[in-house]
């Protein structure tokens, strides 16, 4: 079982690459990565309060996955944003990288994303808001980008109390 000590933590060199695409062949063993990404957000719940979302190379996973626990599960293969609005809004930003810290961000109100589901169906998915800036930090993580390397300014870290 997948827990907080397995997800990789601010400083680890993974966290900074860019992933590998899933290939289609790969797409049994996306089920097995799923589980264990599920695992360990569940665990974050437990003891921070906080996850809607893991992406793959938090576990180590080189890939471009990542899945979301919102109203149902989400199981992102491969995305591509193909829409970010100009309109852009503030807010703290955590991740169970660094659960902690919070860091203070810019992100697009909105964007329309393409992905392939699991059963490698391709799908299009606009969003705003909550939901539009959760997918841009997972998205971030498959090209080795962190929210702090995207702070505001040297004022925008704050830690968890």
């Amino acid at each position: 079982m997948k827990t907080v000590e397995d997800i990789l933590k601010l400083g680890d060199p993974r966290l900074y690459e860019v992933c590998e695409p899933v290939k289609k062949e790969e797409l049994p063993l996306v089920m097995d990565w799923v589980k264990d990404l599920h695992e360990a957000m569940e665990d974050i719940r437990r003891r921070y309060g906080f996850g809607r979302g893991i992406a793959a190379p938090q576990l180590g996973i080189m890939k471009r996955l990542f899945y979301l626990n919102l109203d149902k599960p989400y199981i992102v293969i491969n995305p591509k944003i193909l829409h970010a609005s100009e309109e852009m809004f503030e807010l703290w930003d955590d991740c169970m990288s660094f659960p902690n810290l919070f860091v203070k961000v810019k992100r697009h109100q909105s964007l329309t994303l393409e992905y392939f589901d699991e059963n490698w169906e391709k799908q299009i998915w606009t969003m705003e808001g909550a939901i539009s800036e959760l997918i841009q930090h997972e998205y971030d993580h498959l090209d080795g980008v962190l929210c702090t390397m995207r702070a505001i300014d040297e004022k925008s870290f704050k830690w968890r109390v």
